[in-house]
Parts: C-alpha cells; sequence; structure tokens
C-alpha cells in the first residue's frame, strides 16, 4: 500500500468533509442518554458516506446515477429535516418540562435515515470532487480511498461524540442544540440549493 496515496486520500477525505464534524456533535448531543443512539448515528453516518462513495465510484467508471443537475436539490433534504428539528423543538418549547423530558424520551436521538440523509446531502458535492481523484486513480488507487475514506469515517465519529461529551461542549449543546441543530441543517441544505443554482437561484 502507497503511503503516498494514503497521505493523499486522508486530506482528501479531512478537507471536504470538515463540516461534517459540528453536525455528528449535535446529533450525538440530540442522542445523549438515549440507548442505541450512537449505533444509529454511526450507522447513519456509514450509510450516507458509502452512498456517496457508491455514486462516485459508479461515476468513474462512467455511469451516471446522479445526473449533475440533480446534485444541488440534494439540499432539500437537510432543509426538510431542518425545519422538521425546529418544528419539534418549538413543541417542545411550548410543552412543560415534564411533557419535553417525556417527548425527548420518546424520539430517542436521531435515527440512522435521518443522518445518512443528510451525510449524503452535504457530501452531494464532494461527489464531483472524488471522481476525477478516482478515474485517475485506478482499480487500486481508488480501493485504497474508499479504506481509508471508510477507516475516517470512524475517526469522524469519535471527534464529534468526543466534542459532543466534553463537560463545557456538553452543556452548551444541551442548552442550545435544540436550537443549533435545525439552524445548521436549514443553512446547510439553503448553501446546497443557492451555490447549485436550484431553482434559479
Amino acid at each position: 500500500m502507497n503511503p503516498g496515496i494514503i497521505g493523499q486520500a486522508a486530506g482528501l477525505f479531512a478537507v471536504t468533509n470538515i463540516d461534517d464534524i459540528l453536525i455528528l456533535s449535535l446529533f450525538f448531543a440530540q442522542g445523549a442518554g438515549h440507548r442505541g443512539s450512537t449505533r444509529r448515528i454511526v450507522s447513519g453516518q456509514y450509510l450516507g458516506f458509502a452512498a456517496i462513495l457508491a455514486v462516485a465510484v459508479a461515476a468513474a467508471f462512467g455511469a451516471t446515477f446522479l445526473p449533475e443537475s440533480v446534485i444541488p436539490y440534494l439540499g432539500l433534504l437537510p432543509l426538510a429535516l431542518g425545519f422538521k428539528a425546529a418544528w419539534q423543538a418549538w413543541q417542545n418549547h411550548r410543552a412543560g418540562d415534564g411533557d419535553r423530558e417525556e417527548t425527548q424520551a420518546r424520539e430517542g436521538g436521531p435515527s440512522s435515515l435521518a443522518v445518512a440523509a443528510v451525510t449524503f446531502a452535504n457530501g452531494g458535492d464532494n461527489i464531483g470532487v472524488y471522481v476525477p481523484v478516482f478515474a485517475t486513480a485506478g482499480i487500486g488507487g481508488m480501493t485504497v480511498y474508499a479504506v481509508v475514506f471508510l477507516a475516517l469515517v470512524a475517526v469522524w465519529c469519535f471527534a464529534g461524540r468526543y466534542f459532543a461529551t466534553r463537560p463545557v461542549i456538553a452543556k452548551a449543546l444541551a442548552r442550545w442544540g435544540h436550537i443549533l441543530l435545525p439552524l445548521v441543517l436549514i443553512a446547510i441544505g439553503l448553501l446546497i440549493l443557492i451555490e447549485g443554482g436550484a431553482f434559479g437561484l
């Protein structure tokens, strides 16, 4: 295994996924105290990133499952999830503390599919970066990139959980996370739509 390719793969992953650590921290904060939430978040992150890899690898081989004109509209996924999270936060705010705790216990943190949808939508623009790299790397190089990327997903999940469980950060996220998560998701959704020129924006 060429150390140069491993380094390039690690660098490419870090540069294209740095914002995921914030999103993961918010997801881990939302799932704090709920049994199985860590497993759901990690599996959702892997599911979303595996979908990004699958599309990028297919495109590198010449298959286009996702036309370029469709990518900006992926912003609708985090936008919808952001509005849903905002609605839930508003409902919880209107309820008393006891009702809020009961609602949060029932919700049990983010679902795997919600995490996967946000990961995939947020990484939609990464596909455009990965495709030419994969196409020139050949099958062997592409395999190294895929292995390094999937290993780093675990590192990213660990980092997100680490930040979400630091006392100072955890306290801030516990207090403001229910507001931050919808805002971040809505901002990501709008950014993807606007940067991609969706709906003529």
